[in-house]
C-alpha cells in the first residue's frame, strides 16, 4: 500500500510547468516582486516539519525557485531545515521565529503556509496582505468563518493560491472524472468515502512537561487557547484537538470529499447533514476528536456518506480509505493508488486504472505557472478550499451538537444555535480575528 507520505516521497522526474510571461491580469499593485518567465521566484517556508518541508522540496525541483526565508517556532526543527537546504542548493536562507517578521520582506514572492490548521487563516490572510502569493496547506481553516475570512482576503487583494489538495493534479483523478461524466456509471445513488487510520487514535493520555528547549510555545498557540505543555497536543498530534484540528475528517476528509463532490458537481452546502460519533473504540486515549465518526450530506437525489474509525487500517474494497460511486451500472472505487470499475453484471466494462504518482509534484508546477501569467484559477483555488473544509466542519459540528443541520452559507448560520457557537472561533489575545 502507497501511503500517505511514501506517496508524497515517490522519487520521479518532475513535468515542468510551461511558464508564461505575466499579463498583469486586474490590480497586482500588491504583487511583491513581480516575475517574469525566466526570473527567479523568491519563496518564504512558514512552518518547516512535515507537510511544509514536503511541499518545499517539490517547489525545490525547479531551478528557479529560491527558498530564501524559513520560518518556525521549533529552533531544532528550523536549524535542521537550513542544513537541509545548504546540502540541497548550497544556500543558507534567513531564519525567523515569528512569520510576520518574514512576510515584512520585499523580496519574497510568495509563501508556503505548512502550519497546523488553526494558523492557516492568519497566515494567509497577512501574507495576502503583503502582497504575497500563497501555497496553503490543507484544510485551509480550522472553522467555517475563518474559511470566509480567507476567501475575502484573496480576493480583496487579488493573489494567486493554491490550496494544499494535489488530488486535484493527479492524473488518474482526472481520467476518473471523465469516466464518470461520460455516464457509463448509470445514476448514482451514493457516494461512500472512508478513512481508516492508526495515527487517528493516538495513544493513552500522558502528563504535562516542559516546554521543550528552543521551542516558542506561546506562538505556536497564537490565536488558539492558553494550554500548558504536552507531547500529545504537539508535533503531529495537534491534528487530534478542537483547537487546533477536526481529526480525520479534516486531515483526509478534505482530501477525499473533494473528489466526492468534484465527481458529483457538487458547488454548494448540502441539503441537510447528519452526523453521529464518538470515542468508541479507544475511549481511554487522548485525543479529543471522534476516532468512530458517519457522516451523510444530503441532496435532491443522492447521498455522500463518510465514515471513518480510528485505530484500524481496513476498510471497503479491502482500501483503508478511498471513494465509493455506486451507480446503477457500476460502482466506481478510487483512492490514490488506482481506481476500478466494479459492474453490475454486464451493464459496465471492469476497468482498472493506475496514478503516475505525480500529483505533488504537478500540483506546485500549476502554482507556479500561475504566479507567472497572473491565472488565479490554479488547479485547486481557495473556493474549493473553502468548500471542502467547510464540508469537513459540517460534518464534525453535527456529530458534535448531535443534531440535524442545515446551513445557509449566505446567513451565515446553522439552523440550530448550539452549531451557531461553532461557526467562529474566538482568538486570544493579543491575536485579533481578520476583519475584511
Amino acid at each position: 500500500m502507497v501511503t500517505r507520505r511514501k506517496f508524497l516521497r515517490q522519487s520521479a522526474s518532475a513535468i515542468a510547468a510551461g511558464l508564461t510571461i505575466p499579463s498583469m491580469l486586474g490590480d497586482n499593485k500588491l504583487f511583491a516582486h513581480p516575475v517574469g518567465a525566466n526570473d527567479k521566484v523568491r519563496v518564504g517556508l512558514i512552518g518547516c516539519r512535515n507537510m511544509g518541508w514536503s511541499d518545499l522540496s517539490d517547489f525545490l525541483i525547479h531551478p528557479e525557485v529560491d527558498c530564501v526565508a524559513l520560518c518556525d517556532i521549533d529552533k531544532q526543527v528550523l536549524d535542521g531545515r537550513a542544513g537541509d537546504i545548504k546540502k540541497l542548493r548550497n544556500t543558507t536562507p534567513e531564519l525567523y521565529g515569528d512569520y510576520r517578521k518574514l512576510l515584512d520582506r520585499k523580496d519574497i514572492d510568495a509563501v508556503i503556509i505548512g502550519t497546523p490548521d488553526h494558523w492557516h487563516c492568519l497566515q494567509t490572510v497577512d501574507a495576502c496582505a503583503a502582497g504575497k502569493d500563497v501555497y496553503v496547506e490543507k484544510p485551509i481553516a480550522n472553522s467555517i468563518a475563518e474559511c470566509d475570512a480567507m476567501v475575502a482576503a484573496v480576493k480583496k487583494y487579488n493573489r494567486v493560491v493554491q490550496v494544499g489538495q494535489q488530488q486535484r493534479s493527479g492524473n488518474h483523478w482526472h481520467e476518473m472524472k471523465r469516466y464518470i461524466d461520460s455516464g457509463k456509471l448509470g445514476k448514482i445513488a451514493r457516494v461512500e468515502v472512508w478513512a481508516n487510520f492508526n495515527y487517528g487514535a493516538l495513544s493513552l493520555p500522558v502528563p504535562d512537561s516542559p516546554v521543550p528547549a528552543g521551542v516558542d510555545f506561546d506562538m505556536w498557540l497564537g490565536p488558539a487557547p492558553k494550554r500548558t505543555f504536552n507531547k500529545e497536543r504537539f508535533h503531529g498530534s495537534w491534528r487530534m484537538f478542537w483547537d487546533y484540528g477536526g481529526g480525520l475528517l479534516t486531515d483526509w476528509g478534505v482530501h477525499l470529499l473533494d473528489m466526492a463532490l468534484w465527481g458529483m458537481n457538487v458547488k454548494g452546502m448540502p441539503k441537510r447533514v447528519i452526523g453521529a460519533g464518538g470515542k468508541f473504540a479507544y475511549p481511554q486515549n487522548s485525543p479529543e476528536t471522534f476516532d468512530t465518526l458517519s457522516v451523510v450530506y444530503e441532496y435532491d437525489d443522492f447521498l455522500i456518506q463518510w465514515s471513518n474509525v480510528a485505530g484500524t487500517e481496513t476498510g471497503p474494497y479491502g482500501r483503508n480509505y478511498g471513494l465509493a460511486f455506486k451507480g446503477t451500472n457500476g460502482t466506481l472505487v478510487a483512492n490514490r493508488e488506482s481506481w476500478e470499475v466494479i459492474p453490475e453484471g454486464n451493464k459496465a466494462e471492469a476497468i482498472n486504472s493506475l496514478p503516475n504518482f505525480q500529483d505533488h509534484k504537478d500540483h506546485v508546477a500549476n502554482f507556479l505557472s500561475c504566479m507567472k501569467s497572473r491565472n488565479f484559477d490554479t488547479a485547486c483555488t481557495i473556493d474549493n478550499g473553502s468548500l471542502c473544509a467547510k464540508y469537513a466542519h459540517l460534518g464534525n459540528i453535527s456529530a458534535r451538537v448531535g443534531a440535524s443541520l442545515v446551513y445557509d452559507d449566505l446567513k451565515k448560520t446553522f439552523n440550530n444555535k448550539e452549531a451557531d457557537k461553532l461557526i467562529k472561533p474566538t482568538y486570544r489575545n493579543p491575536w485579533k480575528f481578520p476583519q475584511l
